[in-house]
């Protein structure tokens, strides 16, 4: 399963993206966290095939939360389903 690595200045935070390739909101996430400078790894589940995408939900799952997208996970324990600037904002500590 490859991530795809986005780099930003602000990498004091480890941030996973797991999104969908279709999502707009998946996209204004990427983009949040892009214009905010974050540094940040993302896989768009639906291009998975079906033993990865369950690896995928097993770990959401497993944090706490909804298989609902985009789900962003931060240092491993912080979970923010959606696109929840204030949720992020405040995870992040943009």
């Amino acid at each position: 399963m490859q991530f795809s690595k986005v780099s930003g200045k602000k990498n004091d935070h480890k941030v996973t993206l797991y999104a969908l390739s279709t999502c707009v909101w998946c996209k204004l996430t990427k983009q949040f966290l892009t214009d905010n400078g974050v540094e940040f790894e993302f896989i768009d589940v639906d291009l998975l095939d079906e033993d990865d995408k369950r690896k995928v939900h097993e770990t959401i799952m497993s944090k706490g939360g909804s298989l609902s997208y985009p789900t962003t996970i931060v240092d491993d324990k912080t979970v923010v389903t959606g696109f929840r600037k204030d949720k992020l904002k405040e995870a992040l500590g943009v």
